[in-house]
């Protein structure tokens, strides 16, 4: 398998994986404050998925920190395809939940004209952003481990 910036076990790796779980938990922070966000069926999957993000990502972040302390490689191809598979899994279910609470947002704080700015859309807003970044970031991871599943 060939080197590649962001595999699992390099320092690049363990920067994109702490960047997931910094996103899933600031997303989760933003839409568990805002007052009723149990009230739409997105909502709340999106913070089950981001959920599932940051305790997949937090899991494989203390893996890369022990790689790069131990100056061992995570390139074993069984390794590597359950990095892809739960990438790829994670990667879904968080562009499935970000997807539709942007699309819950828009329509009723936007288009339905049921939120004031001083309400508290904004965090509703600024989950589903962090959340796009988070799965922005896990794209990233997926298709870096896919390429080095390819590779082998």
């Amino acid at each position: 398998m060939i080197d590649i910036p962001g595999t699992p076990g390099t320092l690049t790796g363990l920067v994109l994986r702490i960047s997931q779980c910094v996103f899933a938990a600031g997303s989760i922070s933003y839409m568990v404050t805002s007052g009723g966000f149990f009230s739409f069926t997105a909502f709340c999957y999106l913070i089950a998925a981001m959920g599932l993000q940051f305790v997949w990502s937090f899991g494989l972040a203390k893996l890369d920190t022990f790689a790069l302390l131990r100056k061992k490689t995570l390139l074993s191809p069984v390794l590597v395809s359950l990095f892809v598979v739960g990438d790829w899994v994670t990667s879904t279910l968080s562009l499935a939940g970000a997807s539709s609470s942007a699309g819950i947002t828009v329509l009723h704080f936007g288009d339905l004209g049921s939120c004031s700015f001083e309400a508290e859309c904004w965090k509703y807003q600024l989950s589903v952003a962090l959340a796009f970044l988070c799965w922005i970031t896990i794209a990233i991871s997926s298709i870096t481990t896919l390429w080095l599943l390819a590779s082998a």
